[in-house]
């Protein structure tokens, strides 16, 4: 079981510090579910106070009860009209901390820069899908500048090798810190009659992700279109793209054998009815889903997008796929989805890895280190 994250002795002799935290949103996902599980751990060593740019706040319900934390509305605004708003916002507040979130935060951290001066915690997780294959000239100049003397944090080898060499942030100012998670949820067989229906299937391939254009999940719908009708496909997960995946899934004649679940707020309930997890996105970092499926032993089908492959254990990295390769994804399909046999054992493969590697003990003691210098630095 995770533990909770005990301050030092000459931090818990002091009042809690006020960590003011920058979302673009606060709706649930990886990111959201990450600094929810952090802040559960870290005692009462800190106050939060959160600002979800888009004004969404799903996330509140990931905080326990025990969680010092406040959700501050600023108006939305644009030009430099909004930069004289979060100055004001920043002031108002007063943190000891601003940490700041992805690229749609980072107008914070240019205020934070030119005005205020607080110890700054930047935290990247990924891009979206304009910045899938290159980085954008503006956005890499914006954070070289804006990010120079931050604190930066990546949940991924190669965010943190990007941001070294094309940011060209001083290396002792990038830390990387892979994401974790407790396992042991996925302990629980799960009840999926909610969800959806096996039919008879062989095989359930299974994909939990927002449904957005990086995600590309039609690529998946493709690929799972060309394997034999006795498998299974199913979807977990809403947004934008949700009636243009399932518009393609009718085109391509497979809506019979395609469940849409829309949003599941606990992957546990269902992952583990899943014999396969896939996900096909054009751009990823270090994504929970994947590890959510190793902690269901699970054999993992993806795009070599981010960490992707080092993240499943090395027997099953050659179910790992060049990107725009879609021959050698419906293989992979294909291999697993006729060796029951094979499944089972990366899966328990994965487990095992995801037990060994990516603990959230590991992670919370990690983020505790860096939010300790920012403090000590104030």
């Amino acid at each position: 079981m995770a533990t909770r994250v005990k301050p030092t002795e000459g931090t818990q002799r002091l009042p809690p510090k006020t960590l003011l935290h920058v979302f673009p949103s606060f709706a649930i996902g990886g990111q959201q579910t990450r600094f929810a599980t952090i802040a559960a751990r870290l005692d009462q060593a800190y106050r939060h106070v959160i600002v979800s740019l888009d004004g969404r706040d799903t996330a509140r319900r990931l905080l326990p009860a025990s969680v010092d934390a406040r959700m501050l509305g600023v108006p939305r605004s644009s030009g430099p009209r909004a930069l004289v708003a979060y100055a004001r916002a920043i002031r108002m507040v007063r943190p000891d901390v601003l940490v700041t979130y992805n690229w749609g935060s980072i107008e914070w951290a240019i205020v934070n820069r030119l005005y205020c001066g607080l110890p700054h915690v930047h935290l990247e997780d990924g891009f979206q899908r304009d910045e899938a294959d290159r980085q954008l000239k503006r956005r890499v100049l914006t954070r070289r500048l804006a990010l120079r003397r931050s604190a930066v944090v990546v949940p991924s080898r190669t965010l943190a090798a990007l941001a070294v060499r094309e940011w060209r942030l001083p290396p002792g100012r990038v830390t990387y810190i892979p994401n974790g998670i407790d396992a042991h949820r996925f302990n629980a067989v799960p009840d999926v009659r909610a969800f959806f229906d096996r039919a008879g299937a062989d095989c359930v391939i299974g994909a939990f992700a927002p449904l957005r254009a990086e995600k590309n999940l039609g690529r998946l719908l493709r690929a799972f279109a060309r394997l034999d009708g006795t498998a299974r496909l199913v979807i977990c997960g809403d947004g934008p793209e949700a009636a243009p995946l399932r518009a393609l899934a009718g085109e391509l004649g497979i809506a019979d054998r395609t469940s849409f679940t829309g949003h599941v707020q606990a992957p546990e309930l269902v992952m583990g009815a899943f014999d396969v997890f896939a996900i096909t996105s054009d751009t990823e970092q270090m994504p929970y889903a994947v590890l959510e499926a190793m902690c269901a032993r699970l054999p993992v089908v993806g795009t070599d997008v981010g960490d992707v492959a080092t993240m499943v254990h090395p027997d099953n990295r050659r179910f790992v796929v060049p990107r725009d390769e879609p021959e050698r994804l419906v293989a992979a399909l294909g291999a697993l989805q006729s060796d029951a046999r094979l499944r089972r054992h990366l899966g328990e493969r994965n487990r095992a890895d995801v037990e060994n590697r990516f603990t959230i003990d590991r992670m919370t003691s990690d983020f505790a280190r860096i939010l300790e210098g920012a403090v000590s630095a104030a």
